[in-house]
């Protein structure tokens, strides 16, 4: 190798260096313009909640109305499972007992 192609090999690691530290700069702006993550948050919950198709007055009431009568049919059947389990039980306690 020649004396001129060494000094070439030589400074190409120093430029790339320099070029590098060139690159990192502004990383650091880039993220010192990153918003606050809570005003972020924020800021995505409100265009999520656009997107929110939200029921009329009809949808909820009729919702309403099946969750009562769901809730109402459940305690019917538990309360007809209890009585049936309790005559049960007092039949067994009367013959056995």
């Amino acid at each position: 190798m020649s004396e001129q192609e060494k000094r070439d090999n030589a400074t190409t690691p120093k430029e790339s260096v320099s070029s590098d530290k060139k690159d990192k700069a502004p990383k650091k702006k880039e993220k010192e313009k990153k918003p606050n993550p809570v005003l972020r948050w924020l800021k995505d919950l409100k265009g999520e909640l656009k997107k929110v198709t939200w029921p009329t007055a009809k949808d909820t009431l009729k919702n309403v109305g099946i969750v009562i009568l769901c809730v109402i049919f459940v305690g019917i059947f538990i309360w007809g499972f209890d009585f049936l389990a309790r005559a049960v039980i007092d039949a067994l306690l009367q013959l056995f007992g």
